[in-house]
């Protein structure tokens, strides 16, 4: 672990931003937003790729808790759920505004 809280909360939201980086996981997201929740079907039908690779970018959305599955009967539902990233990223915010070198420089000045 870091001295700087900066740098372990940065390391932690690599993976999130590792996982958002790809354009079919971002369709995934889009239409989780527009539609609410959707199962593996018929987010392939709209997306156009295969059910395994469908299965493995909602995996990684999972792993990294940007989506939440929710079991009905023998189907598995899809929905985003982003408060755990949300959260890291604000807090990844809110320490560069009080450990950034320009935040300081300016408050020095202000002084």
């Amino acid at each position: 672990m870091s001295n700087l809280p900066i740098m372990d909360t940065l390391r932690e939201c690599i993976p999130t931003f590792t996982v958002l980086s790809d354009e079919n996981r971002h369709k995934i997201i889009q239409l989780l937003f527009e539609q609410g929740r959707l199962n593996v079907n018929e987010l392939t039908e709209r997306l156009h790729l295969s059910r395994p690779a469908v299965s493995h970018h909602l995996k990684l959305l999972l792993s990294v808790e940007v989506v939440r599955v929710e079991q009905q009967g023998k189907e598995r539902f899809y929905s985003l759920s982003f408060e755990k990233s949300f959260g890291l990223l604000q807090q990844l915010v809110e320490l560069m505004g009080v450990h950034c070198p320009l935040n300081q420089a300016k408050s020095s000045e202000l002084k």
